[in-house]
């Protein structure tokens, strides 16, 4: 007999949404009425949940949650009380959800329970709130905006009313309250969907993105060259380059580093304009106060930094002798990480073709790049070694083999 015959168990949130959709593969959470903490523990389930009443089926592990409502008694996304009891109603669990898309059920005979009318705004493609509680948790501006990028396919937007309360929420300093991890968190999950522009567009629109990423923020009305870049505006140039981004890798660290290549643009004084003479420098610097304030891992940041710093290198290397091929090489790093530098090409790639005009264009500087790595990565040290060359004469040694390699590939390479 299964273990929840007995009890009133509901399919909810986004397993039901997804399945209208008509998307697959997810994971099935379950809402149970009328049950108390002991009847599940008493059938096998385990508990799971800190702040709340949250078990593992004993034989599929899914997720099963007593029915719950919230009430805020503190600011921020954890400053709320949590009642999880047997009265609690289905509708009293659903009201606590943020979205109405979110706020379906489904019982065993496959009947949606919609009491907040999820599924028109599923048909409109329309992102609204269930309640005016949706303005106690700043966490659902970040969610809301991810879910404008994760259901890009099927073109979703903010309802004027919700993006009213979000703006709001801004302006009442709600977001100040959030951790830096649960940020990245929703950042890093955001990359990793097929539209992460779409994220920050959203968080712009409500001001949030001010707040959260300000270097990122401070991009948009800087112009650049029209000659270079015809769409002009630093910000908007930076969106296009993280979804040239998206379509060269599902790498989240590579779309990271799009995302933050140019950040010294932003701070570029006025009287240079259009030019952004030295922004290399300036955006390591930026992006290493956006890592260290949002804790960002730091497979993120590696790569991130040397795009910052070098791919105005990389743009140029057409043009560029054999010493500075070297020197772009030491920069990398790519002795000791050769695996990072398919990343770095792809990144400079996106950037090259996140210009308005140019995203079908072919970037030459990525094999070429690529070629002279190789001829420096594939020198023979023994040589030297045998010659008995140590510490820095080895390193002299080294450099002047990788640079005459670097002369004899690009001879190869042009011909």
């Amino acid at each position: 007999m299964p273990v929840t015959k007995n009890l009133q168990t509901y399919s909810v949130g986004g397993y039901v949404r997804d399945r209208l959709l008509g998307v697959p593969g997810k994971d099935r959470d379950w809402v149970v009425i009328g049950a108390t903490v002991e009847q599940m523990l008493a059938l096998g389930f385990e508990q799971v949940g800190k702040d709340f009443p949250v078990f593992l089926h004993p034989q599929t592990k899914d997720e099963y949650a007593l029915a719950r409502t919230e009430r805020k008694t503190a600011p921020g996304y954890k400053g709320f009380q949590v009642y999880a009891a047997a009265d609690v109603s289905l509708e009293d669990d659903l009201l606590r959800r943020d979205l109405t898309i979110n706020a379906m059920a489904m019982d065993e005979h496959d009947t949606i329970i919609d009491p907040f009318n999820g599924r028109d705004d599923l048909r409109q493609r329309l992102l609204r709130h269930v309640s005016l509680a949706f303005t106690e948790d700043p966490v659902r501006i970040l969610r809301v905006a991810r879910f404008v990028a994760r259901l890009s396919p099927f073109n979703f937007r903010v309802a004027p009313q919700t993006m009213a309360l979000m703006q709001t929420m801004v302006r009442n300093n709600e977001v100040d309250a959030l951790t830096a991890e649960r940020v990245w968190q929703e950042i890093d999950s955001a990359l990793q969907t097929s539209r992460p522009d779409l994220f920050f567009q959203v968080l712009r629109r409500c001001g949030a993105l001010q707040r959260l990423l300000p270097e990122l923020d401070g991009l948009f009305g800087i112009p650049q060259s029209i000659r270079s870049h015809p769409e002009i505006d630093c910000g908007i140039h930076t969106l296009m380059v993280l979804r040239q981004a998206v379509l060269l890798s599902d790498d989240p660290t590579v779309r990271f580093a799009a995302l933050t290549h140019d950040l010294g643009k932003g701070v570029t004084a006025p009287a240079l304009w259009p030019k952004h003479t030295g922004h290399e420098l300036q955006s390591v610097a930026l992006l290493e106060q956006v890592c260290r304030r949002l804790k960002v891992p730091n497979e993120y940041y590696s790569l991130a930094r040397i795009v910052a710093r070098y791919h105005g290198a990389c743009h140029n290397a057409l043009d560029s002798d054999a010493q500075g091929i070297v020197d772009l090489f030491d920069g990398l790093d790519i002795w000791r990480r050769p695996q990072r530098l398919q990343a770095f090409v792809t990144v400079c790639t996106a950037d090259s073709r996140g210009r308005s005009g140019f995203e079908q264009s072919d970037y030459p500087q990525a094999a070429f790049v690529t070629a002279m790595a190789r001829a420096c990565l594939d020198i023979d040290k023994s040589p030297l070694l045998d010659a008995g060359y140590k510490g820095a004469d080895f390193g002299k040694a080294l450099r002047a083999l990788r640079i005459t390699a670097v002369e004899q590939a690009m001879t190869v390479y042009g011909s």
